[in-house]
């Protein structure tokens, strides 16, 4: 069963997260994805995270379908203009890759060509209304495909955000534009995360709920100051402060929060952000 049709049936599903690596070795990379390929339903490839140089998500999501693993190509509007996004969309959809993330993207002044121009021709809404109208036949302009493409549509919310009525009226406009899933940004508040789905209970497209390791005490710190709609709780900081196993208590935490949000949501999305190889571990301490 594809993740898509897991989706459309109802089914609790699990995905995470790869970010290629910023030159042509893919070994670790691969080496990464085998570890989870049986534990999850699906693995989002980033695309340029953090505005970084990397290989691209669309090359790896194809070579991942090669070796039989499940990929969510992940898009953004920050380097393209609208033609080369509907035409790596149609690639995508040649390449047999169903599953896509659609999203703005960050901007390049964080990574690492800041002085790279930034596009956004497109914003996500309407970068969802252009997959939506490909399926349909036809180009942004109305103009007929020869052959359109199949898509499961992601989109991204953030659970956190405040006010939290924009964000929600957004997830509204994503859905009309073709959503059929979401996955959130980073959820440490599980009290934030129950006052979200109470705004939403008008909305039936499934939510998984977001799931970032805490590396440090500083890196909870970072986000609570820079990282809009991102609350890590006081006790979590003491926690990280006060072990002396980081690893093992970002785990602990991660799995904690899981086994809270799970019996909310429609499933789980991790994002490892550099500490892949403990993706198992955490799906281990987690029950998943």
């Amino acid at each position: 069963m594809t993740f898509c049709e897991k989706i459309k049936q109802g089914k609790f599903v699990v995905t995470s997260e790869i970010g290629p690596p910023k030159g042509t070795d893919l070994k670790e990379m691969f080496e990464d994805a085998e570890l989870i390929r049986s534990r999850v339903d699906a693995i989002n490839v980033t695309d340029l995270q953090s505005s970084v140089l990397r290989v691209g998500s669309l090359a790896v999501c194809s070579l991942l379908k090669d070796r039989g693993i499940e990929p969510i190509f992940q898009i953004t509007c920050r380097d393209r203009n609208r033609l080369a996004l509907q035409s790596d969309l149609l690639s995508a959809s040649v390449l047999g890759i169903e599953n896509v993330l659609l999203l703005t993207g960050d901007y390049p002044t964080l990574g690492d060509h800041p002085e790279a121009k930034p596009v956004f021709d497109l914003g996500s809404v309407q970068l969802l209304g252009a997959a939506k109208t490909l399926q349909e036949g036809k180009d942004m302009n109305g103009h007929p495909l020869k052959g359109s493409p199949k898509f499961c549509m992601g989109a991204v919310v953030n659970p956190g955000a405040d006010p939290l009525e924009p964000e929600i009226i957004k997830m509204e406009k994503k859905i009309e534009a073709g959503a059929q899933f979401f996955q959130t940004q980073a959820v440490y508040d599980v009290g934030l995360f129950k006052r979200f789905l109470e705004g939403i209970k008008h909305i039936k497209a499934p939510v998984l709920a977001g799931i970032v390791l805490l590396k440090s005490a500083g890196m909870a710190q970072y986000m609570n100051k820079n990282v809009a709609g991102v609350f890590v709780p006081d006790y979590l900081i003491k926690e990280m402060e006060e072990t002396k196993d980081k690893s093992e208590k970002s785990i602990e935490i991660a799995a904690r929060l899981i086994k809270e949000l799970r019996p909310l949501c429609r499933g789980i999305h991790i994002m490892p952000i550099g500490w892949d190889k403990k993706v198992p571990a955490l799906l281990d301490a987690a029950g998943l």
